[in-house]
């Protein structure tokens, strides 16, 4: 039987879409449990701040890259009496350079953390979901992973072999009250978009048909439609919200 109350595991749950994800959930009524690779001052500090407005999580450390670390959280998970009924493998990093100049180190490292993370985390819960018979697992991927781009073979490698991964154990699972699925955002309104030159920006904009960037808002809502029993009949879909900057 699933307890009345369920819980979300968010990864890289401290900011940007992972925080506006969090957020959701919390208002949907779920326990919310965040992951981060912060410092421990930091992550105290986000959670005070989260706290202060209505919003109680709480975090685990973890090296989402590696996956003994992630066996180790999931340990810790059990200990503090968490069941994980919804995982959203958010957690990413960019490593930008056309493919000529990308060394070895900045291919490796999106790969492991985008990528990676996603068998590290999931494979140490998955199995509770199936027992208990009741499971979402959402991946956050990237119209990046859909449509390629420029300076981003890494990136959009990790982003397409998420949906990848999502399709193949949607099969697995379906019978077994677990749904899997991706969502591909376009570009949002996050530091990592922001921070871009300002002409930068300005084309990447230009390029988007709603002639604006993405609200991490608008995305977590989808997600937490996902996570919902309204939407027990998706699974291994990939969904994509973007502003039209890409169709298919």
């Amino acid at each position: 039987m699933m307890p009345e109350q369920k819980t979300a595991l968010v990864t890289g749950g401290m900011g940007g879409l992972g925080e506006a994800i969090a957020r959701a959930f919390h208002d949907a009524g779920i326990r919310v449990l965040v992951t981060h690779a912060r410092d421990e001052g930091p992550a105290k500090e986000w959670l005070a701040a989260e706290r202060d407005k209505g919003y109680g999580f709480t975090s685990y450390d973890v090296n989402v890259a590696d996956f003994k670390s992630c066996q180790r959280m999931a340990e810790r998970l059990h200990a503090d009496g968490h069941q994980v009924d919804i995982l959203v493998n958010n957690a990413g990093i960019t490593r930008d350079a056309t493919l000529g100049k990308l060394d070895k180190e900045n291919w490796d490292a999106v790969l492991r953390v985008n990528l990676d993370s996603v068998f590290n985390v999931t494979k140490h819960l998955i199995d509770g979901m199936t027992d208990r018979g009741w499971g979402r697992i959402i991946n956050i991927a990237s119209i990046n992973g859909i449509k390629g781009q420029f300076g981003q073979t890494n990136y959009s490698a990790a982003k397409a072999g998420m949906h990848g991964f999502t399709k193949a154990l949607a099969q697995e699972v379906a019978k077994k009250g677990v749904t899997v699925n991706t969502v591909s955002p376009g570009y949002l309104a996050t530091t990592m978009v922001t921070v871009v030159p300002e002409d930068t920006l300005a084309r990447i904009v230009a390029g988007i048909p709603v002639g604006r960037l993405g609200q991490p808002d608008e995305i977590a809502a989808l997600v937490a439609f996902i996570a919902s029993d309204a939407a027990a009949f998706m699974t291994g879909s990939n969904i994509s919200m973007n502003g039209g900057q890409h169709m298919y």
